[in-house]
């Protein structure tokens, strides 16, 4: 097994105001954690397609890379991710919320190649990967945290390595779940307008550093958007 990453545990003393005042019943209550964990949940969220995004991000890793991933996400993301990465691989899962790390290491478990701290994404982290994940992250953040995510992973990455984004994107004018979603991000995801009319690359100033490529589906609901850093020149 790989040695553990050079990460230190970063005692959080205080949760984030956005998430405990927000996304406190959906993050940090013990009644519901177990509940939002469940597939069936997890996939109705995502109207179907959670899935084939799961997979979707995934397959941008290659087995025996370290990477990091930022922010628990329910359902079986983190498994999936570890086993791409396989043995000879490492994953380090980076959580704010201590409950949620708790939550996620008991899905990994059988995966010594995986492992999850607690930390704050917004602070910039020591150790360098071959990649880090970013799975419906963004939009749940506001505007300024959200930038500093963006940067400290983009920061993360060594030469040739890449930052994977899976979020909300704008959908198409004629997608029949246009109007519904709107209501959701109104009442339940109010970071998320924001996003969405919003390029991630415009959001760090290290951008011109890597190569990016976009791409969304099932209408231009989600988006997934790989950045590459680009190799320092000899």
């Amino acid at each position: 097994m790989p040695p553990s990453s050079d990460i230190a545990t970063q005692p959080v003393e205080v949760l984030p105001d956005y998430l405990s005042r927000t996304y406190s019943w959906a993050y940090l209550d013990p009644r519901t954690v177990p509940w939002l964990d469940r597939s069936p949940v997890v996939s109705a969220i995502l109207w179907g397609n959670a899935a084939r995004l799961m997979r979707w991000a995934v397959a941008q890793f290659v087995p025996g890379e370290t990477v990091l991933q930022a922010a628990c996400v329910y359902g079986g993301f983190s498994p999936m991710l570890a086993r791409r990465v396989g043995e000879q691989g490492r994953l380090t899962v980076l959580d704010v919320a201590p409950i949620q790390v708790d939550n996620v290491r008991r899905k990994l478990v059988g995966l010594p190649q995986a492992e999850a701290r607690v930390a704050d994404l917004t602070r910039r982290q020591d150790a360098c990967f071959d990649a880090a994940c970013c799975f419906f992250l963004l939009h749940e953040v506001p505007a300024r945290e959200r930038r500093l995510i963006v940067a400290n992973l983009l920061a993360a990455v060594r030469p040739g390595g890449r930052v994977v984004f899976v979020d909300y994107h704008r959908a198409s004018a004629w997608h029949p779940l246009r109007p519904l979603m709107g209501l959701v991000f109104r009442w339940l995801e109010p970071f998320a307008r924001s996003l969405l009319d919003t390029p991630i690359e415009s959001l760090a100033e290290a951008a011109s550093d890597f190569e990016w490529r976009k791409q969304t589906c099932f209408g231009g609901l989600y988006q997934l958007v790989v950045a590459t850093r680009r190799q320092v020149s000899e």
